[in-house]
């Protein structure tokens, strides 16, 4: 059986490279080594994108999201290489097949990211990636991200 855990903020920050503005992942509800993950990013609109992203109009990046989605994998792919006795120390993204965007992201929205393992061979992941808010998808895709060495 495959152990499912949460992991708060200091975990998260040990598992990713990202810090402070452009770590996207706030906290990890569950995550399945191997399987899937679901992570939280915390809308806040001291984030610097809204200044200029629309002014009057705040509305989070559709890349960001994409970026939040893509930390989330990493997380998991990180959990899953350690279980497997492999280090991931970095992760690039590559790929992004299949996106679409159904409903805007704005300030004070909590954002639920879900990813899913779909292929790891060789040093590339492939995640299944929805997110959501209030229970309603506002954006999904297909993530595709390789191992790489920190510099």
């Amino acid at each position: 059986m495959t152990e499912q855990r949460s992991l708060d903020t200091e975990e998260v920050i040990a598992r990713l490279p990202h810090r402070f503005p452009f770590l996207l992942v706030d906290r990890v509800l569950s995550v399945t080594p191997g399987r899937s993950i679901t992570a939280l990013k915390n809308v806040t609109i001291n984030e610097a994108h809204f200044a200029g992203h629309f002014p009057g109009h705040a509305v989070m990046p559709g890349v960001l999201v994409l970026e939040a989605l893509a930390q989330a994998g990493g997380v998991l792919a990180w959990e899953s290489a350690n279980r497997e006795e492999q280090k991931v120390t970095i992760l690039y993204l590559v790929r992004i097949e299949n996106a679409r965007f159904k409903l805007p992201v704005k300030p004070g929205d909590q954002l639920v990211l879900h990813a899913e393992l779909t292929k790891h061979k060789r040093g590339l992941w492939c995640f299944q990636c929805s997110a959501e808010v209030d229970a309603k998808v506002v954006a999904e895709a297909e993530i595709f991200m390789v191992s790489g060495k920190r510099p």
